[in-house]
């Protein structure tokens, strides 16, 4: 019997590819990252935030509604979103980022810039018609047969309170009858050319009345160079409007007896009785218009009354 034959078995390995795992683990991980930087956050938060500050945050949270209806401190700052932060942590009420500061801060300066350089723009061009009018009632003096006679008792000039015009007397030739307030006829007419020129400005005017040195018989308790100077001011002033001059155009008359000498060294010289006529800058304009009222001088409403109790004049010792 032949040896049993054993069968030959080929075995053929088919190999498959295996499974598909999933990508779950990646979410789970992302979470996990997730998870560990809000935990990061809030621990830097924790440690940063003052007392106080956590304190409004918990309370929001606990109640935001109590605390969005209430308002006040509990709801934070109106330009930041929690309460707190900033530069100051211990600071219990809400700051602004300083981003916002210096833009603001660069705003209010820009604004302060532009308004300084409006100004000065303004000063030039007010200067430049302050000097325009003083040119114009020189040539109007010049051209005026009637003025020009009295050139020399005119005096112009520009100062720091605006276009400053003085009428002076000359020894042989006052412009108020001695110790009177009563106009000469040849003051009236240089007030009357004077009043038309300055309608050509809207600026407001400045007057005062001086006098000399020399003082009345009792004039300290009685009638003084106080009241003389004042009332020829006024009077002046009623020549400015009858010559055509707007009468709103007034701001302030005054009275300033001596104690604005133009001769310091000669207190009795005749060209220290004088009228000085103001048109006011700007400037010197909203200056008056801010003081209290407190004044050396003694000054007279518009309708021409002092403020003071009107006594007769006595007789003077010189003339004023």
């Amino acid at each position: 019997m032949t040896e049993d034959v054993r069968p030959i078995v080929i075995k053929r390995i088919k190999k498959v590819a295996g499974g598909h795992h999933g990508g779950a683990w990646k979410i789970a991980y992302a979470d996990f990252v997730t998870a560990m930087m809000a935990f990061f956050l809030l621990m830097w938060l924790l440690g940063s935030t003052a007392s106080g500050d956590l304190k409004g945050i918990a309370d929001y949270f606990n109640n935001p509604l109590k605390i969005a209806a209430q308002g006040g401190s509990g709801t934070g700052d109106s330009s930041s979103v929690l309460k707190g932060g900033g530069k100051d942590l211990t600071r219990q009420a809400g700051q602004v980022k300083s981003g916002d500061i210096e833009a603001k801060s660069k705003n209010l300066n820009l604004k302060e810039t532009n308004a300084e350089a409006a100004r000065k723009a303004f000063e030039e061009r007010e200067k430049s018609m302050l000097n325009e009018l003083k040119m114009s009632i020189e040539k109007l003096i010049d051209n005026n047969p009637a003025l020009k006679q009295f050139k020399s008792q005119l005096l112009i000039d520009i100062t720091s309170e605006g276009l400053r015009i003085q009428i002076v007397d000359e020894q042989n030739r006052p412009m108020f009858d001695t110790s009177s307030a009563e106009v000469k006829p040849y003051t009236r007419v240089i007030l009357h050319e004077i009043g038309k020129a300055l309608n050509s400005v809207p600026n407001k005017l400045s007057l005062a009345g001086h006098t000399d040195a020399a003082q009345y018989g009792g004039g300290d308790k009685g009638f003084s160079n106080w009241e003389l100077s004042a009332n020829r001011a006024n009077a002046s002033r009623r020549e400015l409007i009858a010559g055509g001059m707007q009468e709103t155009k007034v701001l302030r008359v005054v009275g300033l007896a001596s104690t604005v000498l133009l001769d310091k060294n000669d207190p009795l010289s005749s060209i220290n009785r004088r009228i000085s006529i103001v048109v006011l800058n700007r400037k010197s304009e909203e200056a008056l218009l801010q003081e209290d009222g407190k004044a050396d001088a003694l000054e007279v409403g518009s309708d021409g009354g002092l403020d003071t109790e009107k006594i007769a004049p006595q007789s003077a010792q010189g003339k004023h």
